[in-house]
C-alpha cells in the first residue's frame, strides 16, 4: 500500500522499512510509532529476516516527533511509546542500518543513531534539535550520544541543538559511511547482502556483546563471551565455515541447530 506511513518490503532476507509521510519530512505521529513499535517486535520474531533497513520517502530520513499532530494522549503515554520502540529497536537480533537522506532530526536523528549502522549522502543533516523545542533529548539519545562521541561532545549536541553536516557527523563517528546520493541504494544494497548472508546466531551474539560489554566489568564481558560461544558452536554455521575455508569456497550460513538430540532411555 502506497498510502501507508510505514512501508514494509522484504527481499532476499531483508526487511526495509521506510517512514512515508514526505510532506510531513517523516514526521512520526501516533499511529506510526505504534505501527513501528509492533513492526520491529514482529520483524524480531521472524527468522526469515536476516537484517533490516530504516530509511525515509521524498528526500528526507525524518524530522522527528509529529509536535503538530492532533494528539491530547499525556505526555507519559506518548513517551513510554516512544520507549518502547527505541527498545524494540536496540533489542533486534539481525544487524539494522539506518539509510539517510535528507535531514535527520530530534527523535528522528535518535532513530537512525539507535541502528547498528549508519549510512548517509553528503546532502544529509542532523540536529538534536529539543533545546530549540523546549525539551531534552528521547528515543534513547541521553544513552547513544554520549557512548558515541563523549559526554563533552555530546553536550555540545545536546545543549546547542546546532544542526551538523554528514563529514562532521561522520568525523564524529555518528556516521558510519557517508556515500554518493547516486550511491547509496546500491551500497546499501550490497551492506545488507552481506550481513544478511552471514551467519545469523553468530551476528546475534556479537550484537548483543557489543551493546551490553560497554556496561560491564571485564569479568561480566568474558562470562557473556563463553555463553555466545557455546551456542554459536551449537549451530551447524561453525562447522560450515570450517568446510567452506577447507574447500575455498563461499560458506552458507543458515543459523541451524547442530548438537544432536540424546536418544530415548530404552
Amino acid at each position: 500500500m502506497t498510502d501507508a506511513a510505514l512501508l514494509i518490503d522484504d527481499r532476499d532476507g531483508i526487511r526495509t522499512l521506510t517512514l512515508n509521510r514526505p510532506a510531513r519530512k517523516n514526521a512520526i505521529d501516533r499511529a506510526l510509532w505504534l505501527t513501528l513499535r509492533d513492526t520491529f517486535t514482529e520483524t524480531g520474531t521472524d527468522p526469515s529476516i536476516r537484517a533490516l533497513v530504516v530509511t525515509g520517502a521524498g528526500g528526507a530520513f525524518c524530522s522527528g516527533a509529529d509536535l503538530a499532530a492532533g494528539d491530547d494522549t499525556h505526555p507519559m503515554y506518548k513517551v513510554r511509546l516512544m520507549n518502547e520502540v527505541a527498545l524494540a529497536l536496540h533489542e533486534l537480533p539481525i544487524p539494522t542500518v539506518a539509510k539517510v537522506t535528507g535531514v535527520a532530526v530530534g527523535a528522528g536523528w535518535n532513530l537512525a543513531l539507535g541502528c547498528d549502522l549508519v549510512v548517509a549522502t553528503p546532502e544529509s543533516t542532523f540536529s538534536q534539535i529539543f533545546a530549540k523545542r523546549g525539551l531534552s533529548p528521547d528515543l534513547g539519545g541521553s544513552w547513544l550520544l554520549p557512548k558515541l562521541v563523549g559526554l563533552q561532545q555530546a553536550k555540545r549536541l545536546a545543549l546547542l541543538a546546532e544542526t551538523i553536516t554528514a563529514a562532521e557527523a561522520h568525523a564524529l563517528n555518528l556516521v558510519t559511511w557517508v556515500v554518493p546520493g547516486a550511491e547509496i541504494d546500491p551500497f546499501v544494497d550490497d551492506l545488507t547482502g552481506r550481513l544478511a548472508a552471514g551467519p545469523p546466531i553468530a551476528l546475534a551474539q556479537t550484537k548483543a556483546l557489543l551493546n551490553e560489554g560497554a556496561d560491564r566489568t571485564l569479568r561480566d564481558a568474558l562470562a557473556n563471551e563463553q555463553r555466545a560461544q557455546a551456542m554459536n558452536f551449537g549451530t551447524a554455521d561453525a562447522g560450515e565455515a570450517y568446510a567452506a575455508f577447507a574447500a575455498k569456497r563461499p560458506a552458507t550460513f543458515t543459523g541451524r541447530w547442530a548438537v544432536p538430540r540424546p536418544s530415548a532411555e530404552k
